[in-house]
């Protein structure tokens, strides 16, 4: 489970990193219209969930609620998005997404045609928010 040349969670962060641990790194994506995209990527090159033992698969876990609940606390989102595709990118790695009612997309998926004009005032208003709720995430992250 070591990297593998030429994927791109391998051979680079895939965003700004947020917080890391021995298996795992949070990673604030810039996905533009969606100021609080975040994702967990686990450092091993694994394609999917199922092929990490019991422990691993729990530490993963552990990491996805704590960066959801970050994200919620600081927020308050009409809803989180959690997935794992890995349809371009099979290395394990979690979107974790706070969604509003006012975002282009809602309630479609991130990855869907908008439904609407992005609002530029709500979103700065939201990324004003981050540092807070990425505090919170490195607090609980690093109270295991």
């Amino acid at each position: 489970m070591s990297a593998v040349a030429g994927c791109p969670l391998c051979d680079a962060p895939g965003g700004r990193v947020v917080a890391q641990g021995a298996q795992w790194r949070v990673i604030h994506a810039q996905e533009a219209g969606f100021p609080a995209f975040y994702r967990v990527v686990w450092t091993a090159h694994v394609a999917e969930f199922s092929d990490l033992p019991d422990d691993e698969r729990a530490e993963c876990m552990r990491v996805v609620v704590a960066v959801e609940r970050a994200l919620r606390d600081a927020l308050a989102p009409a809803k989180m998005n959690v997935a794992t595709l890995g349809n371009m990118v099979p290395h394990l790695h979690w979107h974790v997404i706070a969604r509003f009612d006012w975002d282009s997309h809602f309630p479609s998926p991130v990855w869907a045609e908008a439904r609407r004009a992005r609002d530029m005032a709500r979103e700065q208003d939201v990324q004003a928010r981050l540092p807070a709720a990425e505090s919170a995430m490195v607090a609980a992250l690093a109270r295991g």
